[in-house]
């Protein structure tokens, strides 16, 4: 069977878009890629003027210790705690105050109740606060809570993904844009 000029060059013409096609598609995919080594890049050099901001803090305050240590006992007179200075129980310490004088408002005493708790059963949630167990409450009966917590952490790990635009401008950056 013999195919016409004019079919030979359609079957042409759709291989070459076909190719120009695929290597559009490669080139896009290479694009993104790079887009994304460079964000993850941004966040790291962020990261690390971090630390680096951290670091030197760090070394100055080090640095400057023989410094305070001679203000302290110069200037101040200061001097770390001895340990005769440190009382062993709050009766010690109620000893120092000064005898009440009459008119003197009475000393402020704080309430305390101790609310009785029932044991855990296994799985069950309880307040931190109140030791009283928590229910969940679910929209609809077929949900499962289980269910609930899986699409939050799945919206918490897409928050968390490196692969989202990073804002990393600098103050002058800022100022210019604005």
């Amino acid at each position: 069977m013999m195919v016409s000029g004019s079919r030979m060059r359609q079957i042409g013409w759709i291989v070459a878009l076909a190719v120009c096609l695929g290597l559009f598609l490669a080139l896009t995919f290479r694009v993104h890629a790079v887009n994304s080594e460079v964000l993850l890049a941004e966040r790291q050099i962020i990261a690390l003027k971090n630390q680096t901001l951290m670091l030197e803090t760090e070394f100055q305050t080090r640095a400057s210790q023989r410094q305070l240590s001679d203000w302290n006992t110069v200037d101040f007179g200061y001097s770390a705690p001895r340990a005769d200075q440190y009382l062993g129980s709050e009766r010690q310490l109620a000893s120092f105050s000064a005898p009440s004088v009459p008119g003197a408002p009475s000393p402020i005493r704080v309430a305390r109740a101790d609310i009785p708790v029932a044991p855990a059963e296994p799985g069950e949630m309880r307040s931190p606060l109140t030791g009283q167990p928590v229910a969940l409450t679910v929209a609809a009966a077929d949900i499962e809570p289980g269910t609930i917590f899986a699409e939050a952490f799945g919206d918490l790990i897409a928050d968390a993904s490196p692969v989202r635009p990073a804002q990393a401008r600098t103050m002058l950056s800022a100022e210019v844009v604005e």
